[in-house]
């Protein structure tokens, strides 16, 4: 989800990555961003194992975890990537 993205939104160096963790685990991905340099990157994700009891998405390099019914997760900077806060704040 940047600046740089194709029609499925998924960063092209990210695609194996998604592709292994929605196959190979009980992840399910919402969102991500390699970061591009910029920010840290993300992958914002939802266990499909407990989903039915606790729909939480969290961000899987950090850890993470958003607010319940959160719906956006990235901010745009000035010069057009996206990044999310939270994250940003947790690196530092």
């Amino acid at each position: 989800m940047c600046k740089i993205h194709n029609v499925t939104r998924i960063d092209n160096c990210m695609k194996n990555l998604v592709a292994f963790i929605n196959k190979e685990t009980s992840f399910n991905t919402i969102m991500c961003c390699c970061g591009h340099g910029k920010y840290p990157p993300s992958l914002i994700v939802i266990d499909t194992r407990v989903a039915k009891f606790c729909n939480t998405p969290y961000e899987i390099f950090s850890g993470i975890q958003f607010k319940h019914g959160k719906k956006r997760f990235y901010k745009k900077d000035k010069q057009g990537y996206y990044y999310i806060l939270e994250v940003v704040n947790y690196e530092k």
